[in-house]
């Protein structure tokens, strides 16, 4: 089964298989490590979550983008995300 992109002004976004919805959510962070795991469950955020692999329209940069409802998500995740 093909998997649907979304594209939007920043990105083109290709939604992972374990997100419960497809929603962008208006806090985002491009994170450009196209290959990092990230697990969003480890983090125990209060809102909800979508991870997509992302192509950045600006420079074509490949990379992962997560999209948070909370703006405390975002920066809990900004604060403990590093990549592998």
């Amino acid at each position: 089964m093909a998997t649907q992109t979304i594209q939007t002004e920043l990105y083109k976004l290709y939604p992972s298989p374990r997100n419960t919805t497809k929603e962008v959510f208006a806090h985002q962070v491009f994170v450009p490590y196209p290959y990092a795991i990230i697990d969003l469950e480890v983090m125990e955020l209060a809102g909800k979550t979508t991870l997509f692999a992302a192509c950045r329209l600006a420079d074509m940069k490949m990379g992962q983008v997560v999209t948070f409802e909370l703006a405390a998500d975002q920066a809990r995740f900004e604060r403990l995300f590093t990549p592998d």
